[in-house]
């Protein structure tokens, strides 16, 4: 069987990929304190010591509006921490999987992004993921990069656990309406990751692998809210409201768009329309 270390283990994915994963090989699932991706020299060592034949990374500093307050931190496990695991990854012939975001594209447009359009994040998050998929790409390493958007989960810190634990603490929610991504259940990452490896051949490159269609900030509160009503004693007013009128320290694309016809093209895998994996996520 083959020995396949996920780094992130406590993370939205990396939970979900244990699970996913478990029947393709032998799983070793890791997390900080136990890793801490800081330390260059304790990454190195620690890969080199399990030496895995697949490296699944799901671990990253998400916080977008944080990271821009901590630059140095983000781009240390964001880019520089991948730029190890690729070379470690490289010496050892083993495959590294990645995930990526939509925040390293510029939001211009109102077309999907394609993996072969320019980059130009807005923010220091999405500046710090852009320099991790280039130091993968330029190691040489086998490797398979999945950018996603607007993930989700049952756990952790994440928009729909936001949005319900709003709706039932708030008479009135206002939310940005003018932002347009496809916001992708966690656990569907996880199991287009298990297609793409379980393949006679894994799938490697860079892909886009987020839900199918579109909506707004605004649009995913609205189905949230309809999807859970029956939890609530009374139903929150919803409000739509532009970006500039809630400040954030980090700029967040207006378009989130991500074209994944290569995804599909190459390994037969589309993600369900975001609306149908809402509701299979809340029916947990």
């Amino acid at each position: 069987m083959k020995k396949i270390l996920i780094i992130g283990k406590n993370g939205q994915v990396g939970w979900e990929l244990q699970r996913t994963l478990a029947p393709l090989g032998q799983v070793q699932a890791i997390d900080y304190p136990e890793l801490d991706l800081t330390n260059k020299t304790a990454l190195h060592n620690a890969l080199q010591a399990l030496r895995p034949d697949v490296i699944v990374n799901a671990a990253a500093h998400t916080t977008v509006d944080q990271a821009e307050h901590e630059p140095e931190r983000a781009q240390a496990i964001n880019a520089t921490a991948p730029a190890i695991m690729a070379e470690t990854t490289r010496s050892m012939g083993a495959l590294l999987v990645h995930y990526s975001t939509d925040h390293v594209y510029d939001g211009s447009g109102n077309t999907p992004f394609t993996e072969d359009m320019p980059a130009g994040p807005l923010n220091v998050y999405g500046h710090s993921k852009l320099l991790g998929d280039q130091a993968i790409q330029a190691s040489g390493c086998r490797h398979l990069i999945l950018r996603t958007s607007w993930v989700y989960g049952l756990r952790g810190r994440n928009f729909l656990l936001t949005m319900l634990r709003l709706a039932r603490e708030h008479e009135e929610l206002k939310v940005v309406d003018d932002q347009i991504g496809a916001p992708t259940w966690s656990r569907m990452i996880a199991e287009a990751t298990a297609l793409a490896l379980a393949r006679p051949t894994p799938v490697e490159g860079l892909y886009h692998c987020a839900s199918s269609s579109e909506t707004s900030w605004h649009g995913f509160t609205a189905a949230i809210l309809e999807l859970t009503r029956a939890q609530r004693t009374r139903e929150p007013r919803l409000i739509g409201i532009p970006g500039s009128a809630y400040p954030a320290p980090a700029r967040r694309p207006a378009n989130s768009r991500l074209s994944c016809a290569r995804l599909t093209q190459a390994a037969d895998i589309t993600l369900p329309h975001w609306r149908e994996a809402l509701a299979l996520c809340l029916a947990q």
